[in-house]
């Protein structure tokens, strides 16, 4: 292959899952359904949050972050898969790189948001009457404005790692969407630098938010076993078990993305990737709305007020 020197009017085409005709109004339905469960949802949450002053508490501060972040998250990805209907998959060099952007801008804000959820349930069951002292709404801003900041730079470093590559003519993405490691491997130029600062902010970013979270839920098991009645322990359990359910679906997805990438399996990656960038952002609000009482009352008086 030859490489192509000016970047600025390269093109890839996105192959999706299926050329088969026949399936392309399923996939359509499909995607369009998911996608719009998904901002409905996650907007009920920000409204009701915002609107419902029993609310008005940090943990539903960073879960209304989670759920506008979600909003965004969902939004770089499947308005692309929604071509399948009008077979065009073919997207610019320019919306390449700034899906790709927009798309690690929000997955590690995600990721610094749950990590920062995993805190908040560590100091509400471990300290619960320096809660209020410690997760004071200073904190939780400058956390929030935290995770954008490093979300923010991990994103505009890989875009700007990928920028220095040299591209070929055959630019085919076995995916629906601009991933980061599939655009790597179309490169004609070295890609050792990229893999480097790809593979070391997955260690850093990714690997370091789970064990935060690990820590922080291993902390909170051992003071939710030292509380002497059974009520109290399912008390106390249940105010993190939809964080918990969160957390385990964003982290085993993304996992299973990572495995079926290093089997070189591209239909099994693209499978993998539907999980956890519109299964999970889906599934969020149902998960918190569902085991939450007070987002249920919320949710309702919200319902009263626009009947």
């Amino acid at each position: 292959m030859e490489p192509r020197n000016d970047t600025r009017i390269s093109e890839f085409l996105l192959l999706g899952f299926s050329e088969d005709p026949e399936l392309q109004p399923v996939l359509f339905g499909l995607f369009l359904s998911m996608y719009l469960i998904t901002v409905l949802g996650n907007l009920l949450i920000i409204l009701a949050s915002v609107s419902d002053s029993h609310l008005h508490s940090p943990m539903y501060f960073f879960l209304s972050n989670l759920s506008f972040a979600d909003i965004c998250f969902v939004s770089t990805t499947v308005p692309e898969m929604l071509n399948v209907q009008t077979w065009s998959k073919v997207i610019s060099y320019t919306g390449c790189i700034t899906q790709m952007d927009f798309f690690l801008l929000f997955v590690g804000l995600d990721n610094f948001l749950l990590t920062v959820m995993a805190y908040d349930r560590f100091v509400a069951i471990c300290h619960p009457l320096r809660y209020a002292v410690i997760m004071n709404p200073r904190l939780c801003a400058f956390l929030v404005l935290v995770s954008w900041i490093l979300s923010v730079l991990n994103s505009l470093s890989q875009s700007l790692m990928v920028l220095r590559l040299t591209f070929c003519t055959d630019l085919e993405i076995p995916h629906f969407f601009c991933e980061l490691n599939q655009i790597i491997h179309l490169a004609c130029s070295d890609t050792f630098l990229n893999d480097v600062v790809m593979y070391l902010a997955v260690m850093l970013l990714g690997g370091g938010c789970l064990t935060g979270i690990l820590y922080s839920y291993s902390k909170i098991v051992s003071s939710v076993r030292a509380i002497s009645s059974a009520q109290g322990k399912c008390k106390a359990f249940s105010t993190c078990a939809s964080h918990l359910l969160v957390v385990s679906l964003f982290y085993c997805t993304c996992l299973g993305v990572y495995l079926s990438s290093a089997t070189h399996n591209s239909h099994s990656s693209a499978t993998a990737s539907v999980m956890y960038t519109v299964v999970t952002p889906m599934l969020n609000p149902f998960i918190y709305s569902l085991r939450n009482k007070d987002i249920k009352r919320a949710l309702k008086r919200l319902f009263r007020r626009m009947q």
